[in-house]
């Protein structure tokens, strides 16, 4: 149990500072994007292909982090991948920022699911939502602190309301610090635990076929479906300037925001997770909290595209509870739907799936806010009530697999 705690609280930090490059960044690709003279369509495309790959290219990781059992070589790659963010500072030029972002996308599809795997090793000793809720409420830390740190810069910078490409250049260049102290900290996790799997021992018997059982993929589908619906927090960010809702600084405030109210949920969230699950055998029980995930998520869309400041901010705080579902919940239930054997290669499919909707809805919300946002917003709530349906199914499924 100790061990496992320390796992745990290891990889929380190695995260920390990974969300705190990334997620600072993501808080200002979008109005960088903009004004390097990306249109709405590029962005929501472009945005989306890059979270597809950031959850695609896991199909083949966690295949390979499965067979090889190599999982911090993934890690070790995929967080070194990073240093594309600090890299945006020497670009003026939106193809290549957008280049640059797509390729930071990869290397978190690369950690992933090996990262995820180990977490879900070390959580089976304490509860998969409460292991996966400590490691996203020091995810979110990294998440707040990010974007806080780029609104200082921001603001340093001077230049009025509307800010030039130089102060964002000037913005990621901070980026470098982080990404140093973040390599030393996976070292260190990687001599703390060079083989994760002795923290879990499991003595469920791999069934004959040796398959991912049909309510994972159930629960694939209702994530796809869900996720479709759900718009991506640089195209917001391409909103609010383009709009002139917020002044240049005040927009990655309002991602920290988001992300401080991602911390809560996901400590919330997890252990409620945990609560329910252990209410029904086989694991399935946990699966009830997802119906958060479309109501809230109905509610958000048009919060933050309303014109309203206030509806606005308040939609960001429902954007970060919602992430928190996505990051723990969702996660933990993949650990508690898959046997260890299948479990990298059930992350890399739940996460290409994942992705693909991403890139779907990214891509959709992106086409659509051109067109107009009441589009944008009827298409959201109709794709949040087919992943209701969805839901129910997969509930059904879940009720009868514990008769």
């Amino acid at each position: 149990m100790k061990k496992a705690t320390q796992v745990i609280i290891l990889f929380g930090l190695v995260s920390l500072f990974g969300d705190l490059i990334y997620e600072g960044a993501r808080s200002i690709n979008g109005p960088y994007l903009e004004t390097l003279g990306a249109s709405a369509a590029a962005v929501g495309f472009f945005m989306g292909f890059a979270e597809f790959c950031s959850y695609g290219v896991r199909l083949v990781s966690g295949f390979l982090s499965d067979r090889s059992k190599s999982y911090w070589l993934f890690i070790f790659i995929g967080y070194g991948l990073l240093i594309a963010v600090p890299l945006m500072s020497l670009t003026g030029i939106w193809q290549t920022a957008v280049m640059f972002i797509i390729l930071e996308r990869i290397g978190k599809a690369l950690r992933g699911p090996a990262r995820d795997t180990v977490v879900s090793m070390a959580s089976s000793k304490i509860g998969t939502g409460l292991g996966f809720g400590i490691t996203e409420v020091l995810d979110q830390l990294g998440a707040v602190a990010g974007p806080l740190i780029l609104t200082g810069s921001l603001l340093l910078a001077g230049g009025g309301y509307r800010k030039g490409a130089s102060a964002y250049q000037s913005a990621y260049a901070l980026m470098w610090f982080p990404l140093v102290v973040l390599m030393a900290c996976v070292a260190i996790a990687y001599f703390r635990v060079k083989d994760p799997t002795r923290l879990e021992h499991s003595d469920e018997i791999v069934p004959p076929s040796d398959k991912l059982p049909r309510i994972f993929w159930l629960y694939t589908a209702f994530t796809f479906v869900s996720t479709t619906g759900f718009v991506n927090a640089v195209l917001v960010g391409y909103h609010f300037k383009i709009k002139g809702m917020f002044a240049d600084a005040f927009i990655p405030l309002l991602y920290a925001i988001a992300m401080a109210a991602d911390a809560i949920a996901a400590i919330v969230i997890g252990k409620a997770y945990d609560i329910f699950k252990n209410r029904r055998p086989g694991k399935t029980g946990g699966l009830s909290v997802l119906i958060a995930i479309p109501i809230l998520t109905m509610m958000m869309m048009p919060c933050v595209f309303s014109g309203s400041q206030a509806l606005a901010i308040f939609g960001m705080v429902l954007w970060g509870v919602i992430m928190g579902a996505h990051e723990t919940v969702m996660r933990s239930g993949v650990a508690d739907l898959t046997h260890l054997k299948k479990r990298g290669t059930g992350y890399g499919i739940f996460n290409t799936s994942y992705g693909l909707a991403l890139f779907a809805g990214g891509a959709l919300m992106g086409l659509l806010y051109g067109i107009s946002l009441a589009a944008l917003i009827t298409a959201a709530v109709v794709i949040e009530c087919a992943a209701l349906a969805v839901f129910l199914v997969m509930r059904r499924e879940a009720i009868a697999r514990t008769v």
